[in-house]
């Protein structure tokens, strides 16, 4: 079986970098889409991976809902994958870039609240950050002795490629480091 690539981070932490990354890389990958959230009301609705690992078999990386909400079964399911934590430098960055999409009117409001309890992020904002958090230490605790594989990317940081390319054992790409949604990042 081909290595899959899961990205486990939460939304607004750099997934569609993630995503614009491993299909620089040559990885077959599964970006947020329709499908996508089909996938998150059945795994949430339902209580059912069907569709999850169906999609899985099809595609070699994949990034965003609901992929964080089943590491745990795809890592079961899919052994020697790796998963990539995408975070921001800090909860507060992370929960001010929610709320600013979230004004843009950019989100699905079923999305969150079948996630979070709520819709939106305003006057919520304690429990949406308890969610990042809990999922975020859940994750590393998880994974925590697993070095190959796993591991946590902050785009934030310099040297972006570097780390992502020494994770994925892949040369890197002689392009400029594909950033999505840039105007969310303070590099």
């Amino acid at each position: 079986m081909k290595q899959k690539i899961f990205g486990i981070g939460f939304h607004k932490t750099g997934t569609k970098t993630l995503g614009e990354c491993l299909k620089k890389l040559g990885y077959n990958h599964f970006s947020y889409s329709k499908k996508s959230r089909e996938l998150l009301q059945e795994l949430l609705l339902k209580k059912s991976l069907k569709g999850i690992f169906e999609t899985a078999e099809k595609y070699d990386s994949f990034e965003d809902w609901p992929w964080p909400l089943a590491y745990k079964e795809l890592d079961k399911k899919f052994p020697n994958s790796k998963f990539i934590l995408t975070i921001r430098k800090d909860n507060q960055t992370w929960l001010k870039s929610l709320k600013k999409h979230v004004e843009k009117g950019n989100f699905q409001p079923g999305d969150r609240k079948l996630i979070y309890g709520y819709a939106t992020p305003h006057k919520n904002e304690k429990i949406f950050l308890q969610y990042y958090n809990s999922h975020n230490n859940e994750v590393k605790n998880y994974f925590k002795n697993r070095p190959k594989d796993f591991t946590v990317l902050c785009w934030e940081k310099r040297n972006q490629w570097k780390e992502l390319c020494k994770f994925l054992n892949k040369e890197i790409p002689k392009i400029p480091f594909p950033h999505k949604n840039k105007g969310n990042y303070q590099i």
